[in-house]
């Protein structure tokens, strides 16, 4: 095989790999919760991730206009003094190798990838981590005379923000019924943003011209490529992660004595609501659910004959999976109004 050729095939490998480990650092970021706080994994994914996703982006832009792929003292220069700046990897691309031809799609990339603030902070947290701040902990011990920054505590500082920008969801952080869905939305929030940046840079493959090379290697970015506005920050990465497809998920079907305690007993109240009914932006897969509200406390939501927690205290009481792991309400959007509807059921 001819030496082009066997580079071709490493790149697009390289190009597969990085796609592999952004979805599971997204995943990785939609597995934490209050009972899992490993931060270093998904960092650990996403950096790693994102690096070769530029630089295969690179290899293709200067494989587009010199005929032949970088050597790595070249390749390393685009990544600044060390290599493995994604900030410096980000800002050559946009200089070099990035076109927006006049296509609005494409300069709104351009513009959100050069001027977004917060996703400015989120390469460089994601690029220090890549970089120095993995051995955080190990430089404290060794007294280290430049210590890496801390970036599980500023990465937490950045999502406080979000929260606190949100005076309603500010609101639900002081009420455990709500703590995971006020976790979620800003995970979500933080995905939407990286989503945005993948995007961006894949896009380039085909809108953006970037080369017959990244035409042909542009497969691997389908699902980003096509991602649409409406689709940001919705996607459930969590199937592909190992710890995801090892919980266990409890889907209790709904049986006769269960129609028979809802109908006779006077402690269970529900209501069925419909998608066409529903004024709000409708946060289930199925058209239709009847909410149940058991003993004033714990909420219940059944959907196609099954039932599932609304919320926590619902999910340990009656030994439920929550209506989110279980895939039948789509991420990112808000459950809450339909915990605040079935605790109103126990007030008629």
């Amino acid at each position: 095989m001819k030496e082009n050729g066997l580079k071709d095939i490493y790149l697009y490998d390289e190009l597969t790999t990085s796609i592999k480990l952004i979805k599971l650092g997204f995943g990785e970021l939609q597995n934490l919760d209050m009972g899992n706080d490993f931060y270093h994994l998904p960092f650990q994914l996403l950096s790693s991730g994102l690096e070769r996703l530029m630089k295969c982006h690179i290899c293709l832009g200067y494989h587009e206009k010199h005929k032949v792929y970088p050597d790595s003292k070249t390749l390393k220069k685009y990544g600044g003094r060390n290599g493995h700046d994604l900030t410096e990897l980000k800002n050559n691309i946009l200089s070099d190798y990035f076109k927006n031809h006049g296509i609005q799609a494409l300069s709104q990339d351009e513009e959100f990838l050069a001027n977004d603030d917060d996703l400015q902070q989120l390469i460089y947290l994601l690029s220090e981590f890549g970089k120095y701040a993995r051995y955080y902990n190990l430089d404290i011990v060794t007294s280290a005379t430049k210590p890496s920054i801390n970036v599980k505590q500023l990465w937490s500082e950045y999502e406080t923000k979000i929260v606190l920008a949100d005076t309603e969801l500010l609101d639900k952080l002081s009420n455990f019924e709500y703590q995971n869905e006020v976790n979620t939305f800003v995970t979500q929030a933080i995905i939407s943003k990286l989503e945005r940046f993948v995007r961006g840079i894949s896009r380039q493959f085909t809108l953006g011209r970037l080369g017959q090379k990244a035409q042909q290697f542009s497969p691997a970015y389908y699902n980003f490529i096509m991602l649409s506005d409406n689709q940001i920050g919705i996607n459930d990465y969590r199937k592909e992660t190992t710890r995801f497809k090892k919980k266990e998920t409890k889907v209790r079907k709904r049986t006769v004595i269960d129609k028979l305690k809802r109908k006779n007993n006077p402690e269970y109240k529900h209501k069925k609501i419909t998608k066409a009914d529903y004024e709000g932006d409708w946060p289930f897969y199925a058209d239709e659910a009847v909410i149940e509200c058991r003993q004033k406390h714990w909420c219940v939501i059944e959907i196609n004959g099954h039932d599932y927690a609304l919320n926590g205290a619902a999910q340990g009481r009656f030994n439920l999976t929550s209506v989110h792991d279980a895939g039948m309400a789509i991420m990112g959007k808000s459950i809450g109004p339909f915990i605040d509807m079935t605790l109103k059921l126990a007030e008629e």
